[in-house]
């Protein structure tokens, strides 16, 4: 799978914004055969980032998502406007 493929779009809900300033996490829709590993090489090469860890779940819909921590160096509000979210 290539990381475009990977990787749907941004979620911009209240409780994305409230993790994204408290604990420099993003969520993202992904791909439902996408695994960590995967999530976490295409973020990095996506975005040029350091993500430090990432968790998945899925939502009542069927959709997966992933929690996406990144590190101290890239602050998730930067990728957050760079995605035009802010």
């Amino acid at each position: 799978m290539m990381s475009r493929d990977i990787i749907k779009h941004p979620l911009a809900t209240e409780k994305a914004m409230r993790l994204m300033e408290s604990e420099n996490k993003l969520l993202f829709v992904v791909d439902n055969r996408a695994t960590k590993p995967q999530i976490k090489k295409a973020l990095e090469e996506l975005f040029k980032v350091k993500v430090s860890s990432v968790n998945t779940l899925r939502s009542v819909s069927g959709e997966k998502r992933a929690y996406v921590k990144f590190a101290k160096e890239n602050p998730a509000i930067d990728i957050a406007t760079s995605l035009g979210l802010m």
